[in-house]
């Protein structure tokens, strides 16, 4: 990590950022809430265990997150619970385990669908994974399994969270020598999948993230090597139908540090609009996914990597991207989000959370209710055994 040298960088990153600095100007005409900003609704873990992933129904009232504790005997409490996204209280347990076996969240799809992973330990380094859901949220009970028909070392590493549409994409690799990327389609609530795509290029190994484009059924995959004065990053649009793969090279950072790994990505499907958050400048980026153009801009008073972005989410209906700030450069402690228009331009900077990706297993994630302008973050336990609302 550079540390020295930042108020020189500082300015060289806002004269390649012009484009973003002049999309900023002007009023957007979304209205930021008089009391925007974190809630004083807290979700905890029933039983006290690290969160593994949460998620919102946006069509409905509550949310889904699992949780795992190491038990004095050595095994693994792990449980499964629904939420109550008004009141914050625990509705139900779906699943609970006192074992070696985990559950990870992996969102809510489709029409309101949750989908979980199970890692059940077989023997030592013998991990069967499967899928269940619970198909709606509000059944509060597992109600089928997804069978994506994976082999043993082929593991999954994101599933996109879209919402109100039926598709959905997976990103994922093969653990072994080569570690080999791939994405599929796929319908959770029909159970059904596309063709498995492979991505050959190697800088799609490097910490990929994921996105899905619904009006086309494409997977937007988004990655760069890291490393310090490095090749800008690529982004590569899969179509979910054909396997047809077409990848672009995204904005360089500034020399001589580079850009650094991605650390989020949204798409806005409807206009076609990607955003990234970028590690070593601290930036965050905005590509037409058509075009293959964009812009990138410093985050709102940022001037060092401590205050890189991380997760990025999308609001359809106000059309508003939510970026994450483990560590706030608009608040004199703490952590942000930042939300921007499709344009750029910085709508409202909400400040006073604590969500530090110090200590996850699974890196926070900004869950959006868009139809009453809320959401909920991790933290504010920095032992990661809760999520806090907000407004906006």
């Amino acid at each position: 990590m550079h540390k020295n040298g930042w108020a020189r960088w500082l300015v060289i990153a806002f004269c390649l950022a012009s484009a973003g600095a002049m999309a900023q100007a002007g009023n957007t005409d979304f209205q930021a809430a008089p009391d925007a900003g974190p809630g004083n609704v807290i979700v905890h873990s029933k039983f006290g265990g690290q969160i593994f992933g949460f998620d919102l129904d946006q069509n409905g009232s509550e949310g889904v997150l699992s949780e795992a504790q190491t038990l004095g005997n050595g095994n693994v409490l792990a449980a499964v619970e629904t939420f109550d996204l008004k009141t914050g209280k625990i509705l139900k347990v779906v699943a609970k385990t006192q074992s070696q076996d985990d559950f990870v969240t992996l969102g809510i799809v489709g029409n309101s669908i949750g989908l979980v992973e199970r890692e059940h330990e077989v023997s030592f380094l013998n991990i069967r994974r499967t899928y269940q859901v619970i198909n709606p949220l509000s059944a509060n009970q597992w109600t089928g399994a997804w069978t994506p028909g994976l082999h043993k070392n082929e593991l999954i590493e994101a599933v996109s969270r879209n919402q109100g549409v039926a598709g959905s994409a997976v990103l994922g690799f093969v653990n072994a020598s080569n570690f080999r990327q791939f994405v599929f389609g796929t319908n959770v609530g029909a159970n059904t999948f596309g063709p498995q795509v492979t991505l050959s290029d190697p800088t799609f190994s490097s910490s990929p993230q994921l996105a899905y484009d619904s009006k086309r059924n494409v997977a937007v995959i988004a990655a760069a090597d890291g490393a310090v004065g490095g090749p800008p990053p690529k982004i590569a649009q899969v179509n979910l139908t054909t396997g047809a793969v077409k990848v672009f090279i995204g904005i360089a950072g500034a020399p001589p540090f580079g850009q650094g790994f991605i650390n989020g990505l949204a798409v806005d499907s409807e206009d076609g609009i990607a955003v990234t958050t970028t590690e070593l400048d601290f930036s965050v980026q905005f590509y037409d996914l058509a075009k293959q153009t964009g812009f990138s801009q410093v985050l709102p008073g940022a001037n060092n990597q401590l205050q890189s972005g991380a997760d990025v989410e999308f609001d359809p209906v106000h059309k508003l991207f939510f970026v994450a700030q483990p560590v706030s450069s608009t608040a004199p402690s703490g952590s942000s989000i930042h939300v921007y228009d499709q344009k750029g331009r910085l709508v409202e900077s909400l400040d006073g959370f604590s969500f530090s990706n110090t200590f996850n297993v699974i890196p926070a994630h900004i869950g959006l209710h868009p139809s009453d302008r809320s959401g909920f973050v991790d933290g504010p336990d920095d032992g990661v055994t809760d999520v806090q609302s907000f407004t906006y």
